[in-house]
């Protein structure tokens, strides 16, 4: 389902809803979320992750108005999967700042250097940041969005029950892990 003006809740009645739905929706993103080592959370997005997180963002800038709706849809509706990739929210997480500042500074180009790894497939390295450059020379960004995008072939795989991987080669973060099957089993929904 896409996105719209005309699907999107007003205030009220997303009020309602979200007392209502709340735990439901942190489950379904918790489940939708993936480490990778202990600083690296990819948190692939779904329609109703994103649904959510435009929701969140009127609700709390109390925003009614067409124009300001319509801009956070711009920015948003973009991040929902389409059926031939998986998108989503890469975190690097540390909870010490000045650890944090160091790593970012270590970690330039980590978006560019992750990827998922199907059975029997070349690896997908993440299509990174499409809307805005995220880094500087100097560092990183903590936050960046990514797209996997899948061919026929990898696409069927993964709905067929092929092993998945999250990875990543950067020199300073090296690491792999299978995607846990729950994970998988909600990721694949993404493919339709």
């Amino acid at each position: 389902m896409t996105i719209t003006r005309d699907n999107i809740m007003t205030l009220e009645a997303y009020s309602k809803y979200r007392k209502e739905n709340k735990a439901e929706i942190m489950a379904h993103r918790q489940l939708r979320s993936v480490r990778l080592g202990e600083h690296l959370n990819m948190q692939f997005e779904s329609e109703l992750t994103i649904r959510y997180q435009i929701q969140e963002i009127l609700r709390v800038e109390k925003q009614f108005e067409e124009q300001g709706i319509q801009d956070e849809l711009d920015a948003y509706a973009p991040l929902v999967p389409d059926g031939s990739n998986w998108k989503a929210t890469m975190l690097i997480e540390y909870t010490d700042v000045e650890e944090r500042k160091i790593a970012l500074g270590k970690l330039i180009g980590i978006e560019d250097m992750t990827y998922i790894e199907v059975e029997g497939f070349k690896r997908v390295y993440a299509i990174s940041d499409e809307d805005l450059e995220r880094e500087t020379d100097v560092k990183t960004s903590a936050v960046h969005f990514c797209r996997f995008e899948f061919n026929e072939a990898a696409k069927k795989a993964i709905k067929y029950g092929a092993v998945v991987k999250l990875g990543c080669d950067h020199p300073n973060y090296n690491m792999n892990i299978l995607i846990p099957l729950n994970q998988l089993e909600s990721l694949r929904e993404d493919l339709n």
